[in-house]
């Protein structure tokens, strides 16, 4: 009698979950599951922390936080759709969660460093419900191509969603899958130059939270190039035209990337939450330029110098040196007398005393 011994414990499409002789499907599902349990401790952290946040600019930061703690979640538990075997009912999946998701935690980002862009420079930056509704219209972007793209193209079967492919149907679907990204593309290209752009500013204390996306983001951009060239080429040219290799692909980039937006942003900016400002005058350096600093009275160079001259004493001050120098002590003014104009007199004649001396002798 002979026996038949499997290395799953579970039928397909499922088999890939707990399949020994397949072991990136056992890591990746550990690796999703821990950073789904992590995700959850820092939703939790950060509702804690919000009543310890003094300032109002990081205050205002943390809907947006939230909801990309909520995408990033949700990353990590599309990574299960992508161990599954493709089929009918994941197919919709992969193609509608994939792109929403990435567009939301890219949307969060992305109105994160624009915040950061007024804040290095001194200003207030965006209010909190201006960044919700750039993250809501940004997302639903993407939320629209991809119904789009299910709608007419795996609804009415045009392009088959099975295991069972041909070659030819699998090359389709991932040159689909790869076109279906396009407008996540242009976010996250937007996303990294506003993070470059966050980092050009005097306040030195901000610019850390923009040093934040933009390693996110440029680990971000390593991570799709990556996985998109294997998906397209890589795979084909060393397996030699088998696509077994599609979905470990794609699942080992949903795990890497949810784990570069956890460690990377969101471990980070959680440190520096509760964390006070210093202050802004010192923090800040001027770098603004001679021609465009304000001036105070007449700007002539001799003008200046007559008054550097003059001493302390003339009670006269220049305009420059008073605005600038914090080294002279403060005096009254002396009070100004009143003052009259004078009226013109009739004068005395001089040779008076001599004519009434000669009028007397006689």
């Amino acid at each position: 009698m002979s026996t038949t011994t499997t290395s799953t414990c579970v039928a397909r499409p499922f088999s890939y979950l707990c399949d020994t002789n397949a072991a990136w499907g056992i890591v990746l599902e550990t690796l999703a599951a821990a950073g789904i349990v992590f995700s959850i401790v820092l939703m939790l952290a950060l509702l804690i922390m919000v009543p310890r946040i003094g300032d109002y600019a990081k205050r205002a930061v943390v809907p947006v936080q939230f909801i990309f703690l909520v995408a990033t979640f949700g990353i990590f538990g599309l990574t299960f759709a992508f161990i599954v075997e493709l089929t009918d009912q994941t197919c919709p999946t992969r193609f509608f969660l994939f792109g929403v998701l990435f567009a939301i935690c890219f949307s969060c980002l992305l109105a994160h460093a624009s915040k950061l862009v007024k804040l290095v420079r001194g200003g207030l930056g965006i209010c909190w419900w201006v960044m919700l509704i750039m993250v809501l219209f940004l997302s639903l972007v993407q939320v629209v191509i991809a119904i789009l793209y299910i709608v007419l193209s795996l609804v009415r079967g045009a392009t088959p969603c099975s295991v069972f492919n041909t070659n030819t149907n699998y090359q389709q679907i991932n040159q689909d899958f790869v076109l279906v990204l396009i407008y996540v593309y242009l976010l996250m290209a937007i996303t990294l130059i506003v993070s470059v752009i966050s980092l050009c500013g005097p306040c030195k204390y901000w610019k850390r939270h923009g040093a934040h996306i933009y390693v996110t983001m440029f680990l971000s951009v390593g991570i799709w190039v990556a996985w998109i060239c294997m998906l397209l080429r890589g795979n084909v040219e060393l397996n030699q035209g088998n696509h077994n290799w599609d979905d470990p692909v794609l699942a080992i980039a949903l795990v890497a990337n949810g784990w570069v937006f956890l460690m990377m942003y969101i471990v980070p900016e959680l440190c520096l939450m509760t964390r006070c400002q210093p202050d802004t005058q010192k923090d800040c350096v001027q770098t603004q330029p001679r021609l465009l600093r304000q001036t105070i009275g007449v700007d002539n160079r001799v003008f200046t110098h007559e008054n550097i001259n003059q001493g302390q004493d003339s009670g006269r001050c220049s305009p420059v040196s008073s605005q600038n120098d914090a080294t002279i002590a403060m005096r009254d003014l002396e009070q100004i007398k009143d003052f009259s104009i004078p009226r013109p007199q009739q004068r005395q004649n001089p040779y008076m005393q001599y004519r009434s001396h000669d009028l007397t002798s006689m």
